[in-house]
């Protein structure tokens, strides 16, 4: 009986040190050196000061930028501390009030009649409720509201859409997708010809 505890407690610190130490720190140590953009949290900078990361979507209410996909990530949205979706289900009132409120407000910022289409990512939260992309449909959508609200010519407005829209990862995995805060970033710089 000693016998098997003893054995039991030498593998509980032979595994104790190989998987709680030696392993997480030589692949930290491996994604430092092979991608340390994306080990350090993908972090954007302008004026070596961090704006956002490219992975965790943020919240922009000013018509002035695009807007992301609605966040159910905490009680005011985009928590990163809280990421999760709503839970609600097709048949919750609570989800369905959502919903109209979020269909409401897209096409009031956007001046759309009440019945236009919208893409289904500017009214409903993702899974995770910080996803930071949306769909080159929705950042079209806005094209008109940002190019009105910053005086500039929508043409230019959809041209830098067109510029960020990225493709499927490896050409199969999802779907076309817009970083929201990239493009945003991307409007702040733009400077309207003379």
């Amino acid at each position: 009986m000693l016998r098997q505890l003893m054995n039991t407690v030498r593998i509980f610190v032979v595994l104790t040190v190989v998987c709680g130490l030696i392993y997480p720190l030589l692949m930290t140590g491996l994604a430092q050196a092979v991608f340390p953009f994306q080990a350090n949290g993908s972090i954007i900078t302008r004026n070596n000061e961090p704006v956002g990361s490219r992975l965790i979507g943020q919240s922009f209410s000013s018509a002035r930028y695009f807007h992301g996909r609605p966040s159910a990530a905490g009680e005011k949205g985009y928590d990163a501390t809280s990421s999760s979706g709503s839970n609600l289900g097709p048949t919750s009132k609570k989800l369905m009030d959502t919903v109209a409120g979020n269909l409401k407000l897209v096409r009031e910022d956007n001046k759309m009649s009440g019945t236009a289409p919208i893409p289904s990512d500017l009214v409903l939260a993702s899974a995770s409720g910080l996803d930071p992309d949306i769909t080159p449909a929705a950042a079209y959508l806005q094209a008109d509201r940002v190019a009105r609200e910053r005086m500039i010519e929508a043409g230019e407005v959809r041209r830098l859409v067109a510029v960020h829209i990225q493709d499927r990862q490896w050409g199969v995995f999802g779907e076309p997708r817009v970083n929201v805060l990239e493009l945003n970033l991307a409007l702040d710089e733009f400077k309207t010809k003379p």
